[in-house]
């Protein structure tokens, strides 16, 4: 091929061309948003800019928002919260598919944590969340918006009105989804929200988590008094920037997003009539818009991403990766995936430089190549 074809949006975004041009206007400012001087006032200028451009994509409060280094810090620093409306929180109440960045600093806690189940379609179970706050323990609550390998959007307004009526907190992480889908903070009954700018078009090392009035939340880092001494450290203020101006573009083009679901489901649909046998997760709930996540029965999909790499197309494993190991999908886990499927499953996600043709490129590529029957892509060889 003599053009790639980017299909893994979920992964990280290429930045917007505005956003590159923000940022280096950014750098040239020269000021400290800590110094009362001009140089000073308009570094500080530019930050609350950004803080109200990012504010206005989710619905939250300018007041509580606090810029991180990225949505693992953002998840990591609401985890640290212990205080909740009904008294000190005992608890966690994690759901099976949230990610590392969540399930890590849960484990590390110090608190007894407790698995919120999801059924087959991968959306976390209302019932079981009603049996595990009869415990009159407060509870931080962890249901991520939207799930990353799947897109399988979570129930998010029902997850926050039983937390506020059992006195708990509930943390949304909204990484993949802000910038995706419509949200608003106070309408969907999140008391924290993370967020990462580089999902939305913008630099990777910059993210924010967004906080309800009524929580306080522990301390990132200390030292200076920076974001209200919520998270020390001298603002990083062409990252921010650069957020703050992805934000708004991906306000302004929400409805275009939407659309990408269209091209998803003929995707799909072109997909199924060439590989019958090809399995779609999460299909029968909502899902966010750009995201499928499928499987080629036995084979393996490290090497279907490899051999798509080399024919121009990128996508990721549906298992997660570290150190160059491929390991099992806990959240393909989570929804009884069986292992012949869960081992071959691909993500493929599209964004703002996606066109309309690109599902079908990839689909006739991807055909033709499982189609082969090649040794090197089958499962156990």
């Amino acid at each position: 091929m003599n053009e790639r074809i980017y299909l893994d949006y979920n992964a990280t975004s290429p930045v917007r061309p505005p956003v590159v041009k923000a940022m280096e206007d950014a750098l040239l400012t020269g000021g400290n948003a800590s110094s009362i001087h001009a140089e000073g006032r308009e570094a500080r200028r530019l930050i609350e800019q950004a803080r109200q451009q990012v504010c206005t994509l989710v619905g939250a409060d300018m007041a509580g928002l606090v810029f991180t280094s990225g949505g693992t810090e953002a998840c990591n620093l609401a985890l640290q919260t212990r205080q909740a409306p009904g008294g000190k929180i005992c608890r966690l109440i994690v759901s099976a598919i949230e990610h590392a960045a969540v399930m890590a600093p849960a484990q590390a806690s110090g608190l007894p944590v407790e698995i919120l189940d999801v059924d087959t379609n991968g959306v976390v179970r209302l019932e079981e969340l009603d049996r595990l706050l009869e415990n009159p323990e407060p509870a931080l609550i962890c249901v991520m918006a939207a799930n990353n390998e799947t897109g399988v959007i979570q129930p998010v307004a029902d997850i926050g009105e039983k937390a506020r009526a059992h006195g708990s907190v509930y943390f949304c992480d909204a990484v993949q989804a802000a910038g995706k889908i419509p949200m608003g903070m106070w309408r969907m009954n999140v008391d924290m929200l993370s967020l990462s700018a580089h999902k939305i078009g913008g630099p990777s090392g910059i993210g924010a988590l967004a906080v309800a009035p009524h929580i306080v939340t522990g301390h990132q880092l200390m030292g200076g008094g920076q974001e209200l001494s919520r998270r020390a450290g001298t603002e990083n203020l062409a990252g921010i920037v650069g957020f703050g101006t992805a934000a708004e573009l991906a306000c302004a083009e929400l409805d275009q997003m939407a659309e990408l679901s269209k091209w998803r489901d003929e995707m799909e649909a072109k997909l199924k009539q060439n590989l019958p046998e090809v399995v779609i997760f999460g299909q029968n709930a909502a899902r966010l818009p750009n995201t499928s996540c499928f499987s080629a029965p036995d084979c393996r999909a490290e090497m279907l991403v490899i051999s798509m790499d080399l024919n121009g197309f990128a996508v990721s494993s549906g298992a997660a990766c570290s150190s160059g190991k491929v390991t099992r999908s806990h959240v393909l886990d989570a929804m009884h995936v069986e292992d012949h499927l869960s081992q071959a499953a691909i993500r493929l996600s599209l964004g703002w430089q996606s066109q309309a043709s690109d599902g079908a490129v990839f689909v006739d590529a991807f055909a033709k190549m499982v189609g082969k029957k090649s040794e090197s892509l089958r499962v156990g060889v």
